[in-house]
């Protein structure tokens, strides 16, 4: 019988689940921050999970420590996913927390601690909404985007 050649997304995509304990591990750096902000301490747990945004923005999310604690970890103690998702909207998303992370630094560093807790507020709100009811809101905004930008083709 001929194989029925699978979508793109079957062969690459990832496991929901993944960012969805990515977010939750998230979430708990940040409560941390803000809880410990301004500080050095917290500064430098910002800088850590500024550079994790960074890993999952410019080498995809597959590519992340913690993608790796879930495959290693987690993953073998769950059934497979029902489906599996496109890497592209979690990648944007993670350049979205990036992008917050930079502007809690430059805050943080500046003396404006009320922009950095702010913008670790929003971040630590996103990744709230991913980790306990997997709604990823800058995956949302990747899929808005993108369809503003057919329509304007």
């Amino acid at each position: 019988m001929p194989t029925i050649a699978q979508p793109t997304v079957a062969r690459t995509g990832l496991d929901p689940r993944g960012p969805q304990f990515t977010a939750a591990i998230t979430a708990g750096v940040l409560v941390v921050v803000l809880a410990t902000a301004p500080s050095v301490f917290a500064t430098g747990l910002l800088a850590v999970q500024t550079a994790l945004f960074a890993t999952g923005a410019l080498r995809g999310v597959q590519k992340t420590p913690t993608a790796w604690l879930f495959r290693a970890a987690v993953r073998p103690r769950l059934s497979p996913p029902d489906d599996l998702e496109d890497p592209a909207p979690p990648r944007f998303a993670q350049t979205v927390g990036l992008a917050f992370g930079v502007i809690g630094l430059v805050g943080f560093l500046t003396g404006l601690d009320i922009l950095g807790l702010v913008a670790v507020g929003f971040a630590l709100a996103a990744a709230v909404l991913n980790a306990v009811f997997r709604f990823c809101l800058g995956c949302e905004l990747y899929l808005l985007l993108k369809r503003l930008r057919s329509v304007v083709e």
